[in-house]
């Protein structure tokens, strides 16, 4: 079993991964819904009322999502691991040549390769680990990682969705100017969860921000488009 040191790294990866996925996705998806609302009319209950639908529903799919797609990562890890276990067992001159590969890739050579092959070799769990991670890619997802992904991921939505939502429900103004404050709020947010990402993952804060606010902004914009063609055409 990995230790918590060794799990921490990916731990913290899934997190991020899943907060930006609902954050996102939660706040464009209501962003949309109010300027395509706002463009086709100025009914205030009606865009409370379809934005909190949405809120639910969306938070709700985006957990299961979180959830199912988690659970059959660890499901296809556990089907590679068990197959890789079979071969080390029938095969095991196969796999120690595959173990002699990855450390030549990393330019071992010669007595020292072969030294290194056989320490591997002679712990299974220490070779079955090195196999699946650099010769077939894939990191462990641990048995409690579905459950934890998708609260993670619904909780993510609905704080991203009600983001859009914080000027009509806490300081009304009018509904023009909640609108306007509506997509500023919402921009500034999205240039945010950008540069978190980058200062994470060690990217250009910048850079970052400014692309997740311009695929937000641009969904957004999508929204207020279909509002304002549908609302000005005749039922």
């Amino acid at each position: 079993m990995p230790s918590s040191a060794s799990r921490e790294p990916h731990a913290h990866r899934s997190f991020l991964s899943d907060f930006i996925l609902g954050s996102q996705d939660g706040l464009v998806n209501i962003l949309g819904i109010i300027l395509g609302v706002s463009a086709a009319t100025d009914n205030l209950k009606l865009l409370l009322v379809a934005t909190l639908a949405a809120l639910a529903a969306e938070s709700i799919s985006m957990g299961a999502v979180g959830y199912t797609s988690t659970r059959a990562r660890r499901k296809l890890y556990l089907s590679e691991e068990r197959r890789e276990i079979e071969e080390m067992r029938t095969m095991p001159e196969m796999e120690r040549e595959e173990v002699r590969q990855i450390f030549r890739e990393w330019n071992y050579q010669g007595p020292e390769l072969e030294e290194m092959v056989n320490r591997i070799c002679a712990n299974p769990q220490a070779m079955l680990e090195l196999m699946m991670a650099f010769e077939l890619h894939m990191s462990p997802v641990y048995a409690n990682e579905p459950r934890n992904s998708g609260l993670l991921v619904g909780l993510a939505t609905i704080v991203g969705s009600l983001i859009p939502l914080l000027p009509f429900l806490l300081v009304p103004v009018n509904f023009l100017g909640d609108v306007l404050a509506s997509v500023v709020l919402s921009a500034v947010t999205l240039f945010f969860i950008g540069a978190y990402e980058a200062r994470t993952t060690r990217g250009s804060l910048l850079q970052s921000g400014l692309q997740m606010l311009v695929i937000g902004m641009t969904a957004g914009f999508a929204g207020f488009l279909i509002g304002h063609f549908l609302g000005a055409a005749p039922l």
